[in-house]
């Protein structure tokens, strides 16, 4: 079978559909654009969210908006009817604020906050409950603050009136939540377009008119990005019917595995699953004459109008190593928008400036937990990148976009990889930031979180999942409070910021378990150990070891029925029963205040609407907790020693030399005896990151205790006990 007998390889255009994030690209077409460039193809990607998104807030787009209001007034919900009123003011702000919100026009800052330039609809009501007033709030920070309430308000007059389907984050998420069958995306297809797919398809209609691509790939990470691709491919059909559509992502990968409507393959030629690499590639080499159909990978298409799959590709898929590095080469990064709901300055990471996307690791290294989707690629097959090979692509990006802000997407990266990145950032002197996703693993040490921050980490995300052991070990999470306690306190006083995922209604837990969870979530506030969370309720997936043996899990499975299309979320009934709908509004709502600094001395249950019972859990369990953890880091535990502070200032003196030691804030000065002022000037000079440095050539703690010069390790084990070796320790001498 061959599509394009006129040209040798087939040119690609790569799309993210709407919606995901506002302020930089989901890094699916980037890692696919390099992979595919790489070898040879012509590749061009859009992220058609960002695009439709900027033609909605324009004064063209709004000006429409309130000419069909207007005519539509009498029919108007009151808040709607409010806006349409301060129609003029908005037509006038709406292109200032975007250009603001891209980072064009810094000075418009302290007009915003001058709380009289913006018109102030519903959203800005929450302000008298917020702490968004307070004059030391800096300026930029409470004008995006201020900004992304107007765009809200804006996003939520456009979803209630011309445009249901749209959210700021998502597009029509509720479709692609709840499709086990295909008729709810065709009915929502045959609805006549909105505004909203209206400026879809325009976007979509500029990159099909300047690239005249022979395949378009559509990826899908999320529900809210569904709808839009069918949007997206029923365009391309309609204008270019001889281009090819391939579906994929990350709802693909995990919703469609049982896709059998072949009504589906109206909108789409090809459905791939799993890592695209190699899918990809196969697909555009049979439609260049060099393959087979059944030599394909993961890849579903209509042959007789029935649905096949083919998966007889004999190549391998592709390792960390050969993906090659990611481009945003195509995306136009400065017209992203930096959206702020929260002055939460972990919470606000996600939706603030460009962040590139990287991954430490494939797949968890862990891949035990109950709720997850152990069973599929994206989490069995683990697979850790190369140190060298992480860096090199963090420096190709660097210069590529000028940015030096890094986000490690992996579902858990793990402790040595970020231990060895982190090292070879020092030695090569690379600066950048970055946060990454983490277990709450024992291997996060005090020393090694001060690595990490040395090296530029900000903050780690980490699934806590339920703030009880009994849970905890039900989930086969492998972590306990006490060890989630101590890695959080480590990552605090390394000055990273943690931010934990929660669950709760998890199969067997009690509404006082949920109570209890609560109260010390609210400990690990009050500490400032955490300082955002997320609290969702539990989902049976379908590819999670509960929904694959739901009756091992006390769990049955009630729905939603198969019918030929997505599957993924069950529905299901727990045999001990479930908690109801206001425990959920309950540790929401306690969440927001927390997020916001509010609350963290009540009783936690003042947040919930119905009578609970008192928590259970002590009011001191942290601070006992942290206290008894005090010497569980053995200070004669083989590691490394690494030297984070500055260089040394050696002073020999007849019978003492004194030592210098700066680090970048404060310096401490010690008069040492000869021999040792000598062995800590070699340690530390070892222990240095350099160029040329190896891994294990840095000095190991065995080999330091037995060459100390004043009492061999006896004497060293004495050093250990005095204020000179802190101060050395808090300086910057760390054991990794």
């Amino acid at each position: 079978m061959c599509y394009f007998t006129s040209v040798k390889k087939p040119s690609v255009l790569l799309c993210l559909p709407p919606l995901t994030q506002l302020n930089t690209p989901y890094p699916s077409t980037a890692y696919l654009t390099g992979f595919l460039r790489e070898r040879g193809y012509k590749v061009a990607q859009a992220d058609i969210g960002i695009e439709m998104v900027l033609a909605l807030f324009s004064r063209t787009t709004l000006a429409e908006i309130f000419d069909q209001l207007t005519a539509q007034r009498e029919h108007l919900p009151g808040e709607a009817a409010q806006m349409l009123a301060l129609a003029p003011a908005y037509l006038e702000t709406i292109d200032p604020v975007i250009g603001f919100l891209q980072g064009r026009d810094p000075m418009l800052g302290p007009r915003i906050c001058m709380r009289g330039f913006l018109p102030e609809g519903p959203r800005f009501n929450a302000l008298a409950r917020s702490r968004s007033t307070d004059r030391q709030v800096p300026t930029v920070d409470l004008a995006k603050h201020l900004a992304t309430l107007y765009l809200e308000d804006l996003a939520d007059l456009i979803k209630a009136t011309v445009a249901p389907h749209f959210e700021l984050s998502r597009y029509a998420e509720r479709i692609g939540t709840a499709a086990s069958g295909f008729d709810a995306v065709i009915d929502a297809m045959e609805q006549p377009p909105s505004l909203t797919d209206r400026l879809l398809g325009e976007a979509v209609q500029n990159y099909l008119k300047n690239v005249a691509p022979d395949v378009v790939g559509l990826s899908v990470p999320f529900p809210g990005n569904l709808l839009g691709a069918f949007r997206i491919a029923q365009h391309v059909k309609t204008t270019r019917p001889g281009t090819i559509v391939v579906l994929g992502g990350g709802y693909v990968n995990t919703s469609l595995r049982r896709l059998r409507d072949p009504r589906v393959f109206d909108y789409v030629d090809f459905i791939t699953l799993d890592d695209g690499e190699r899918p990809l590639l196969c697909l555009l080499e049979l439609l260049a004459g060099g393959r087979d159909s059944k030599e394909l990978c993961r890849t579903f298409a209509r042959s007789h109008g029935v649905v096949v799959f083919y998966n007889d590709a004999k190549e391998r898929d592709f390792n960390t190593q050969e993906i090659g590095t990611p481009t945003y080469d195509g995306l136009a990064l400065d017209r992203y928008l930096s959206i702020l709901d929260t002055l939460n300055p972990m919470h606000r990471l996600w939706s603030e400036g460009h962040w590139n996307k990287l991954t430490v690791a494939h797949g968890c290294y862990w891949k035990q937990c109950t709720f997850c989707d152990v069973s599929l690629d994206y989490i069995a097959r683990y697979e850790a990148t190369p140190g060298e090979v992480l860096v090199h692509r963090i420096e190709a990006l660097v210069a590529e976009t000028g940015r030096r802000g890094f986000h490690f997407v992996d579902e858990a990266a793990p402790p040595a990889a970020l231990k060895s990145i982190a090292l070879l950032l020092l030695e090569r002197g690379i600066t950048i930031t970055w946060w990454g996703n983490i277990r709450f693993e024992e291997a996060f040490t005090s020393d090694l979180c001060r690595l990490l921050a040395a090296s530029g980490c900000v903050a780690v995300t980490g699934g806590l999942e339920a703030a009880s052991d009994r849970l905890l070990a039900k989930m086969k999470k492998d972590i306990t409070l006490e060890q989630v306690a101590r890695v959080a306190a480590a990552f605090r006083a390394a000055g990273i910021m943690v931010h934990a995922y929660l669950m709760y209604d998890y199969p067997g837990e009690t509404i006082e378990e949920t109570i209890d969870c609560l109260e010390r979530v609210r400990q690990l506030f009050a500490a400032d150990l955490v300082q955002s969370a997320f609290w969702h309720r539990f989902t049976a997936t379908a590819h999670s070891p509960i929904g694959l043996d739901p009756r091992r899990h006390g769990v049955t499975i009630i729905g939603p029925a198969f019918a030929g299309f997505a599957e993924n979320d069950l529905i299901h009934r727990c045999e001990e029963g479930s908690c109801p709908a206001w425990v959920g509004d309950g540790l929401r709502r306690s969440l927001l205040n927390f997020i916001e600094g509010r609350g963290l001395r009540v009783d936690v249950r003042r947040w919930f609407d119905q009578r609970v019972s008192r928590s259970r859990v002590r009011r001191d369990w942290l601070r006992t907790t942290l206290a008894s953890q005090k010497q569980l880091d053995n200070p004669l535990a083989e590691r490394r020693f690494v030297w984070i502070g500055g260089k040394l200032v050696h002073e020999p003196r007849t019978g003492r030399s004194t030592l210098i030691l700066p680090n970048r804030t404060r310096d401490i000065t010690l008069t040492l005896e000869p021999r040792t002022a000598g062995w800590l000037l070699d340690l530390i000079r070892g222990a240095t990151p350099s160029p040329d440095k190896r891994a294990d050539h840095y000095p190991a703690l065995r080999e330091a205790r037995r060459q100390y010069p004043v009492g061999g390790p006896a004497g060293f084990d004495r050093l250990l006990r005095t204020k000179q070796w802190h101060q050395i320790r808090q300086i910057g001498l760390l054991r990794v």
